[in-house]
């Protein structure tokens, strides 16, 4: 893996796929003056900018001015594609059965005693009485998992996006090591969170297989894309883009997988690489 300086930037990109949480966007959760005008040149030299991150639709506020024309967003770890030009309306739902997210709660509570749970629908979050209460929605259901996943309660037949999966002595790598062993052949298992939490989602459902299907819509190949990300949940689209970039401050796995390092997420390390993909677009072939 090279730096970002070291790493020559792609003259040719037609799409940007970027994560949001610890990449993005700096750790108080805004957008820097410097990331938004890096995301403006790129939109302007016609590079499509694609927000995939792990939040729900409903939780991305703070990028929804940077989408730019198309508007799209890659949403809950590729269960879901969002407009957020129409609010956050989904266009594409990849959904975990209810029947297997069942069959994990109860492999996973046999595994790891005193794991708790929260369903995350298309119409929002539910969770048990233990689970961390950190981000809850005010109309939020609590009850058991085995109740939340019940097609009648809550949210009827809204599909769910995700199960999320809470220890709270575990260290975070390993419960994701246990849920893989486990149950890794039933769901997708991944993890974003600097505390014990597992993103569960369907098989075959990740940040890259919905990147991948976007860009086939559009007759982008991999070839053609440049990601970033830090943390387990980009790995594997850090693997399937051309040209990747892990952060300055990534997780082991994430810099493994990418092609390419560069600062971190409070240094606006995406914007270093996009600014120097701009400068080598605009240097004539000759000199390239």
């Amino acid at each position: 893996m090279t730096s970002a300086t070291e790493q020559p930037a792609p003259a040719a990109p037609r799409l940007i796929a970027t994560d949001l949480d610890g990449t993005l966007l700096r750790d108080d959760k805004t957008v820097s003056d410097r990331t938004v005008a890096a995301l403006a040149a790129a939109e302007e030299a016609g590079i499509e900018v694609f927000f995939v991150t792990g939040r729900p639709a409903r939780w991305m506020d703070v990028v929804s001015d940077h989408v730019h024309g198309h508007g799209l967003a890659i949403c809950a770890n590729g269960a879901a594609v969002a407009d957020l030009h129409a609010g956050g309306r989904l266009l594409k739902v990849r959904a975990l059965e209810r029947r297997t997210a069942l069959d994990v709660v109860h492999t996973l509570r046999a595994a790891a005693p005193g794991t708790s749970f929260a369903v995350e629908l298309a119409t929002g979050i539910h969770y048990e009485p233990a689970y961390p209460p950190f981000h809850l929605d005010p109309g939020a259901t609590v009850a058991v998992a085995e109740k939340l996943l019940q097609e009648e309660t809550p949210g009827g037949g809204a599909p769910v996006l995700k199960l999320l999966a809470h220890h709270g002595e575990l260290a975070p790598d390993d419960f994701l090591a246990l849920a893989l062993r486990v149950a890794g052949d039933r769901a997708s298992f991944t993890r974003s969170s600097p505390t014990a939490l597992l993103e569960v989602s369907g098989p075959g459902v990740s940040k890259a297989s919905t990147l991948e299907l976007c860009c086939a819509e559009r007759g982008i190949t991999s070839a053609e894309v440049v990601a970033f990300g830090d943390m387990p949940n980009d790995v594997e689209m850090l693997s399937w883009a051309g040209t990747s970039y892990a952060m300055g401050n990534a997780h082991p796995a994430a810099l493994a997988a990418a092609s390419g390092r560069t600062v971190t997420n409070n240094e606006d390390g995406v914007a270093v690489v996009i600014e120097r993909i701009i400068a080598e677009r605009a240097r004539p072939r000759a000199e390239r």
